[in-house]
């Protein structure tokens, strides 16, 4: 993957006139999607993929006055700072709700793309074009999150579509959860292991302290090194990796705090009775901020949980 500050204008271009291609066969997607149960909403979506087949002409229309007929291939995936998508155009029925929440994170984000494609290119009309299409997707962007309003349930809360619960999620819910997962569940085998095969509470609780940080230093790394954050408005990288670092080490601290209780089998039960608590915690995450069914993230959450301490027990009884 190339970092988008190595990218020629020549790659900028092109790689816009593939993301408007992108955007325009989802929107079509979405539009074919809605049609029966949404027309209304439809209707607005089919004008979008229009708007976005008039970029990429225009776009392609520059390319080639600047650069010649051959466009090379360069996608989104091969760049870093792309969030990867999730195919919810697939699905049917296509909710409502959820079209909305993706054609408004589609649109941040190729909003901040040509943001900051504009601000690097030297070429004026390079930098004018990229400008106006900026300007375009904001208008985007309000029509997205303004999407039929008088279509949707009562019971469907605006408030929480807004562009602050979205970069909310986006910048501490998801490295925050991916931190308390790894810490909680990861954790479990060697702590339960180590309790189990020495029958002592402070061997275990080094073990799991050693743990714990460890995977908490590894976790934040590797997020803050994963995405710059630059196309994706994730937020700033280390602010990302330490808020997965601090909540892997959490998520393994707190259950081994009480292994502190000297007598062993009190401290194992004790343990045990946490373990579940942050299961049913990182469940309540899930749901709340993930819009995963309650249901399906317990027993996701319980099964990922129940194997790994599986695996410490047999591991430290034998």
């Amino acid at each position: 993957m190339k970092k988008f500050d190595e990218l020629s204008e020549r790659e900028i271009l092109a790689l816009a006139i593939a993301l408007e291609e992108e955007d325009e066969r989802v929107y079509a997607d979405f539009a074919e999607g809605l049609r029966q149960d949404f027309p209304a909403s439809a209707a607005v979506f089919e004008g979008m993929r229009a708007e976005e087949s008039g970029h990429r002409r225009r776009l392609i229309e520059l390319y080639r006055q600047k650069f010649g007929e051959h466009i090379p291939l360069i996608r989104r995936q091969d760049v870093r700072g792309f969030v990867q998508r999730r195919p919810v155009w697939l699905v049917r029925p296509l909710g409502l709700d959820t079209v909305r929440k993706q054609a408004s994170a589609m649109e941040v984000e190729t909003r901040r793309f040509y943001e900051k494609a504009a601000a690097r290119a030297q070429d004026a009309s390079i930098r004018q074009l990229l400008d106006d299409l900026a300007q375009v997707e904001r208008t985007h962007e309000d029509r997205a999150q303004e999407l039929t309003k008088d279509a949707l349930r009562p019971d469907v809360k605006e408030d929480e579509e807004r562009a602050r619960r979205r970069l909310f999620v986006l910048q501490i819910v998801q490295p925050g959860l991916a931190g308390l997962m790894d810490g909680s569940v990861s954790t479990l085998a060697p702590v339960f292991a180590a309790a189990l095969a020495t029958h002592k509470s402070w061997d275990a609780f080094l073990v799991g302290l050693a743990a714990s940080l460890g995977a908490g230093i590894s976790m934040g790394f590797a997020e803050a090194l994963s995405d710059d954050g630059s196309l994706t408005g994730r937020g700033h990288p280390w602010v990302r990796g330490l808020v997965c670092g601090a909540m892997t080490a959490l998520g393994g601290v707190g259950h081994i705090l009480p292994f502190l209780i000297p007598d062993f089998r009190f401290a194992l039960v004790v343990a045990s009775l946490v373990v579940i608590v942050e299961l049913g915690v990182i469940t309540w995450i899930r749901q709340r901020y993930m819009d995963t069914p309650v249901v399906s993230a317990a027993m996701q959450v319980a099964l990922g949980g129940a194997l790994v301490f599986v695996t410490g027990v047999l591991i430290g009884s034998s």
